[in-house]
Formats: C-alpha cells, sequence, structure tokens
C-alpha cells in the first residue's frame, strides 16, 4: 500500500468530515451565505501569500532539478493565476485591491501557513510534500465531488470554484503531489513515514479547521 493510500485511510474521518462540512455542501448547493464565502475568499488570498513562501523553500529545497523546477512552476501559477483569480472574485463583491492586501489574517490562518513553514524550514522535504498534499489533493476531492452532484444554480461564482478544482488541470497537479509523496513515502524508513503521516494529519486537520473558520467568521475577539 502506498503512503498516500494508507495515511488517507488512517484519516478518512477528518476527510468524511471535510465532505460534509456546512461551508462545503453550502457551496454545492449554492445555500452558503455570501458574507461566509467572501471571508474565505479573503483568509485563502491571505494564505496563498505564505503558502507560495512554502513553495519557493520547496522548490530550493528539492533534491532534483525536475522537482525543482515543477515546484518553482507551481508557484508562479498560484502567484499569476489563483491569486489573480481570488482579486476577481473580490471585485464581485466590491472588495478593492487594497482592502484585499490588508486582511487581517485570523487566527486558524496563522496557524496553519506557521505550521506549514516551521515544516518547510525544518523538516525534511519528504515531510514538507506531506504536509502539502492534504491541501493540494483534498481541493481537488472537494471539486470533484461537488461537480458530480451538479453545479448549484444561481450561484455562478460558486460554479466558478467548482469547475476550477475540478478541472483537469487541478486534477493533474494533485496527482503529481501524491506522486511525489508516494515516491518519497517508498524510500523513507519507519521514522520518515512517521514523521510524513503527522505532518499530512496536521494540514489535514487544519484543512478542516480553516473551513470551520470560514463558516463561523472566526475572528481575535478582540
Amino acid at each position: 500500500m502506498s503512503f498516500s493510500e494508507d495515511i488517507e485511510r488512517t484519516a478518512l474521518p477528518v476527510r468524511q468530515a471535510i465532505l460534509a462540512h456546512p461551508f462545503i455542501t453550502g457551496v454545492g448547493d449554492g445555500t452558503l451565505p455570501v458574507d461566509k464565502f467572501k471571508y474565505y475568499v479573503l483568509q485563502d488570498y491571505v494564505y496563498l501569500i505564505d503558502y507560495s513562501r512554502v513553495l519557493a523553500l520547496a522548490s530550493a529545497r528539492a533534491p532534483d532539478l525536475e522537482t525543482m523546477s515543477w515546484f518553482a512552476g507551481l508557484l508562479d501559477e498560484t502567484l499569476k493565476t489563483e491569486m489573480e483569480l481570488h482579486r476577481s472574485y473580490c471585485g464581485e463583491f466590491g472588495i478593492t485591491r487594497e482592502e484585499l492586501d490588508a486582511t487581517r489574517p485570523a487566527p486558524t490562518t496563522v496557524g496553519y501557513t506557521s505550521f506549514l513553514l516551521n515544516v518547510a524550514h525544518q523538516g525534511s522535504f519528504s515531510e514538507l510534500v506531506a504536509s502539502l498534499l492534504p491541501c493540494q489533493w483534498g481541493y481537488w476531492e472537494i471539486g470533484e465531488h461537488l461537480a458530480r452532484q451538479g453545479r448549484p444554480e444561481g450561484a455562478p461564482l460558486y460554479s466558478q470554484w467548482i469547475d476550477m478544482y475540478a478541472s483537469e488541470e487541478f486534477a493533474q497537479l494533485a496527482q503529481t503531489v501524491r506522486e511525489m509523496a508516494d515516491r518519497l513515502g517508498q524510500a523513507a524508513g519507519p521514522g520518515e513515514l512517521a514523521a510524513m503521516g503527522k505532518a499530512y494529519l496536521t494540514s489535514l486537520r487544519f484543512e478542516h479547521r480553516f473551513w470551520e473558520m470560514a463558516y463561523t467568521l472566526e475572528d481575535w475577539g478582540a
């Protein structure tokens, strides 16, 4: 059994909880209140800034030129395409670029990005790839799950979001990260495999918390 198959079986309850989360189901049927989606887009934009730093570190730490180039390409795609999509979403909500850039990270956003940056700086390259898998594969899993149920009528922004993550392009990206994690897991000893599993599970739990954060409009309370 590959690393991804084994860890996903262990993590099945969390993965199921994500797919059943009211934020995800609300996007799927179009009933999610717009203010919650708006909050999510703002926080995800802030997340992507530090996520891009993690990708840059992954490229720098990659063991070979092919992997280095792949992460560099993903970094470029994130900065130019995915973040521009977020700016476009925010434009639909009347949010300016200045307001977007001034967004204050919520507690969960800070926790998640701090964890990823810590792994990128102090963990092994295998741990780093494992920590990225829940985001890459998880978003495809959500997009594919919602697409199979049908796009929500009367909610074009939600449909656009589903289409992006259910796309063949994103599926290929997610599959590449998954295969990379499996290759690294195959070559890892027991201690390294355990560290990869811990990194994966921590990121997955943060993914679940991220949806909860957006649904509850989490703030600092002061």
